[in-house]
Formats: C-alpha cells, structure tokens, sequence
C-alpha cells in the first residue's frame, strides 16, 4: 500500500471504471480524471474522488498536490483502430502528446509509480503466435504507434528520474464487472463480444464478420479475449510490484494464452442467449493479423495474479448482464 492516492486518468471509461473499483476494493484511495468526452461521471464509483478535466489540462499538478498522488494509472486516450487511419493526429494529440503532458507533471509532482494501457497493437502482425514481451513491435497503424511511442517516453523518463512504471499490453478486453458495477457503455463501440450481445438484445441487425479467408482453423480471425474484471486486477497487482520494486520498470502482456475465433465468439453469444444472431460475411480488413494471442509468462511470473474469468461462455454472460442493465436504463 502507498501513502496517499492513486489517480486514475479515464475513470469514467471501460476499463478504468473497472480499475476503480479494484482499487478501491483493495483499500486505495483514488481520485479520478476524466473529460467525459467517452467516459460517463454516473460509472465512476462514489467512493473515489472525481475531478472533470483532461490529462494535459495544467491544472493536473494541481490534484496530484492536493490529493498526495502517488501512483497514476493512465487509461485516457483514444482507441478505435479504423479511427487512427482516418484521423492519425487525434491518436497522436490524445494519445502521445497529452501521455507526454501527463508524465512531465507527475515527475515535476514527485509520483512514483506510472501505470501504462498499452496495447498489443503496438505488435503489429506478430511474427510468431503466441507473442511475448520481446518480439518485434512494428504498429500497422498510427492508434499502435502512438501507444508505442509513449511506451519509449516512459523507458526514458524511468531512466532519467525516479520513477518507476508497469505497461501493461492489453489484447481483447471483453465482458463486465460480474457485480454489475460497470461495463461497456460507448455507443457504437467496435468490439466484437459488445456488438454481438448489441445484435442479441436487437440493438443492432447484424454482426460483420470481417474475412473468412485467414491461416486460422475456421477462417475467420482468432483473438485473446480477456475479461475486463481480470485485468483490472492485474493493475494492481502490477502497482504492488513497482512500489515493492522501486527500481524496476516492466511490460507486461495481459492475455490468457488462448485464442477465439470470431465465429466461435458468435457461437459462444448463440449458446448464452440461445439465439441465433445473424452474422454478415465481409471482405477482411486491411492489416487485420491472422491471430494475436498473448505469450503471458512474463505476467504470470513477475504477479500473483491468476485469472479468475478466463471462460468465453462466462464474458460474454457478463458483457449481456450488463447490456440488459444499459437498455433498462434507456442507454
């Protein structure tokens, strides 16, 4: 445990609202910044401390000073892939350039500790699967890049002041807390387990399924689909080991070691809601990687951590809990 606070930047999105809570779970004291622009301030638990405001507003220093911020945990940023393509200064604006903002004014504030989301975009197409820490990172789009960038910023600042990190490699982040405190709530979202249980409850007519012409057993993309209520456990997980370990800096990847295709996703969304969901075949989209599964030895062996909901059946029961909790409240 840290004296002070950890802040959590993106609070009130996806995978930081579930950070929140697994901090706060564990006894943290946690204030969070987010500027709404994706996140809901109704997802960030009441018992953390919420300030609106982006991470490369100025008046950051200001919440690290007044609430003896520790540890930052760093979510904000964008993250839709096709978005990078079309858009690449947005990635780098929110994602590279406001990550570097945020680094500067916690080493001039004295934090610690640095938690970064990063990504297994920052891959590419990986030359082997599994595909662990130390393989090649050669992004295929600039949202992988400006992830990959900011990975280089931390390995510097950590050697150049004191301060030590953890960067965590996400692969498909799925499903939602089994409490049914937080979950998956952006309109329009592009994950596949989201949309599918979207087209289950009739909010959307269909699923694409984007190329059946893969180098995988059933022709479609294989992924690593892990529950978002695991991961946010590994964070911290991963916070315990940089304030254990000041002088060491890891990445990590955070996956299971196990991939799913796309029609087997679908399948596993038929069986839960005993459904049929109408699936629309499509060409296959540039750049997309036959399969992307994590190597997690690494993550296994610097944490205790152990997954707790590595179930296809069980994600997806939770991701559908909680979009029947969205539609009751009219979202």
């Amino acid at each position: 445990m840290i004296d002070g606070s950890v802040m959590v930047t993106g609070g009130a999105g996806y995978i930081g609202s579930h950070a929140v809570l697994a901090l706060l779970d564990a006894g943290y004291r946690v204030v969070v910044i987010d500027n709404l622009v994706t996140g809901f301030e109704w997802a960030v638990d009441r018992r953390a401390e919420f300030v609106p405001m982006a991470v490369e507003d100025a008046e950051v220093s200001g919440v690290i000073s007044a609430h003896k911020v520790q540890a930052i945990l760093h979510f904000a940023g964008s993250v839709v892939v096709p978005e990078s393509v079309s858009n690449p200064l947005k990635y780098y604006r929110n994602n590279t350039a406001a990550s570097r903002s945020l680094i500067e004014t916690a080493v001039a504030g004295g934090v610690k500790h640095f938690i970064f989301s990063s990504t297994a975009a920052t891959y590419g197409i990986p030359d082997t699967v599994p595909v662990a820490e130390g393989d090649r990172q050669v992004p295929i789009n600039p949202y992988g890049m400006s992830k990959l960038m900011t990975e280089a910023m931390l390995r510097d600042v950590a050697a150049a002041h004191p301060m030590n990190f953890a960067g965590l490699r996400y692969f498909n982040v799925a499903g939602a807390d089994p409490e049914g405190r937080s979950g998956q709530s952006t309109a329009g979202a592009t994950h596949l387990i989201k949309v599918a249980v979207e087209a289950a409850l009739g909010k959307r007519s269909h699923v694409g399924v984007f190329g059946t012409d893969f180098a995988t057993p059933d022709g479609t993309g294989v992924r690593d689909y892990i529950h978002v209520t695991d991961l946010a456990a590994a964070h911290v997980h991963a916070l315990e080991l940089l304030v254990a370990q000041p002088g060491e800096s890891h990445f990590l990847n955070a996956g299971y070691g196990k991939g799913f295709s796309v029609l087997e996703v679908l399948d596993a969304v038929d069986r839960v809601t005993n459904l049929t969901i109408d699936r629309r075949f499509e060409r296959r989209r540039a750049g997309d990687p036959d399969a992307l599964i994590a190597d997690n030895a690494a993550i296994l062996k610097a944490l205790p951590w152990r997954p707790g909901h590595a179930d296809l059946d069980g994600i997806v029961r939770d991701a559908l809990a909680w979009e029947r909790s969205l539609s009751e409240r009219g979202l």
